[in-house]
């Protein structure tokens, strides 16, 4: 099923999908070259510091803008775009439109922060999009290939980190100090944000190894590629951290017991289980006991050198407080750190920017209205993401789905005492995963050749598994 819409040259056309169509091959440099640029930012993004000062999230920013004219010129150079949907669009083009009626109706208390908001929040979502066209709606191998670099990528990284622990004395790069100080790990000055994206590369890189045969050769080696990332981020101390990671493997044994059932996919729990054992004894053999005493007190957290769980549950109320003051479009987004000094209802030394949860931080800026459309795509979210698991497990498509969504989740608890998703680097990776997770309908449709089919990233690949979701879309 598409919907056709003329475009502004006289021999091209926009196809809306829900389902698969044939495309020639016309563009397909441009359609890899947009996916190799996107992935590249997204290598890039987390090593200045996050990309969370101007430069760096500015030229994140222009990276993006660039993958997605090249995705386009791509459709153009074929005669049409096609663009896989999915539900979320509704509530994030609503979510876009709040704020950009915040910013240009004068709605905001704090207009230069609102309109860098709004563009962070406009890059967050193109990068939502190109993650459905070029990961989920491409071929099977560059979903494998993603996964794989990943993998490579996210061991690279967690190995720097480690070594950097160990033989810096809080510094970035042996070399830069941060201004107001903070407890650095690898290229963030906060361990928290290290360990949000931690929470997203970890479960890719894990369903990717998982996905493979398990004659594979390198999917040991791979396994235990991915002991390294799991040992950096018990490393990091992040108490947050460590709560999203076991919620993470909570809803991994939920999921796949739910989904078992004559579908073998009761093999995978021994190399999990093995894996977390192994991560752990790293965990210790690396640990001179700091780190450990630290994680002790995750529940008491009235004892740490951060922000107290006290402080920040006070800090979550005193922002509701906000919405009794704005009740239906909030503060302004981005208009938290202007705003909150005038309801804080508890004396601190620090300044709070942020509101350590994201969930009181987006009320308090955007309201009730916004409340709702977060709560809309959340359903969405989990709806999309979670259904027919027991039929997309069976393929290497549907584990590299799954686990972008699982770092979603991850994530998503985090944000419960803390900002990754303010953090550009980690909003970026946030974006595309739910990008990925959330397009599972990716279009297998008309043959392209003898037992190949195309997607609607104009790719040839072989023919798969077709599931329910594959022929009905979202």
């Amino acid at each position: 099923m598409s919907t056709t819409y003329p475009a502004t040259t006289a021999n091209a056309k926009i196809i809306l999908m829900k389902s698969g169509h044939a495309r020639d091959t016309r563009g397909r440099g441009s359609f890899l070259a947009s996916l190799i640029l996107m992935v590249g930012m997204l290598f890039f993004a987390p090593l200045p510091f996050g990309s969370v000062q101007p430069w760096a999230w500015g030229a994140v920013s222009l990276l993006v803008l660039v993958s997605l004219a090249l995705w386009a010129l791509a459709g153009a150079r074929q005669g049409e775009v096609k663009v896989l949907l999915s539900p979320l669009y509704v509530p994030a083009a609503l979510f876009l439109l709040l704020a950009a009626i915040q910013y240009w109706g004068r709605l905001t208390v704090d207009p230069v922060s609102t309109r860098e908001s709004l563009i962070k929040l406009a890059i967050d979502l193109v990068l939502f999009f190109l993650a459905g066209q070029l990961l989920a709606a491409g071929p099977e191998k560059i979903r494998a290939y993603f996964g794989l670099s990943v993998c490579v990528y996210g061991f690279g990284l967690a190995l720097f980190a480690i070594l950097q622990f160990f033989s810096s004395q809080g510094t970035v790069y042996w070399a830069v100090e941060p201004r107001w100080g903070g407890w650095v790990f690898g290229p963030y000055v906060n361990h928290n944000h290290y360990a949000g994206l931690m929470e997203i590369l970890i479960p890719i890189a894990a369903a990717y190894v998982l996905s493979r045969p398990q004659k594979d050769g390198a999917r040991a080696l791979l396994g235990f590629a991915i002991l390294v990332p799991l040992a950096s981020l018990l490393l990091s101390g992040s108490r947050g951290g460590v709560i999203s990671l076991l919620a993470e493997i909570l809803i991994f044994g939920v999921v796949v017991q739910m989904s078992a059932r004559g579908s073998g996919l009761r093999n995978v729990s021994a190399p999990v289980a093995l894996g977390v054992i192994m991560t752990v004894l790293l965990f210790f053999w690396m640990d001179s006991g700091g780190i450990t005493r630290r994680l002790e007190n995750i529940l008491n957290t009235m004892h740490s050198s951060e922000a107290s769980f006290a402080e920040r549950k006070k800090a979550a109320i005193d922002s509701l407080r906000i919405v009794r003051d704005h009740p239906w479009m909030g503060a302004g987004l981005g208009s938290f750190e202007t705003v909150f000094p005038r309801y804080r209802s508890f004396p601190t030394d620090q300044q709070w920017d942020h509101a350590h949860n994201d969930y009181a931080e987006a009320l308090a800026e955007t309201g009730v209205v916004g409340g709702l459309l977060i709560l809309v795509a959340l359903v969405s979210f989990f709806r999309v993401a979670f259904r027919n698991l027991r039929e997309r497990l069976q393929t290497d498509v549907g584990w590299i789905q799954f686990g972008a969504a699982l770092g979603c989740c991850g994530l998503l608890v985090h944000s419960l005492s803390d900002f990754n998703l303010h953090i550009p680097a980690n909003a970026a990776w946030f974006a595309v995963s739910a990008g990925l997770a959330c397009h599972p309908g990716v279009p297998l449709g008309a043959t392209s050749g003898p037992g190949r089919t195309e997607g609607a990233s104009g790719f040839e690949f072989p023919r798969t598994h077709t599931s329910r979701v594959a022929r009905e879309g979202w």
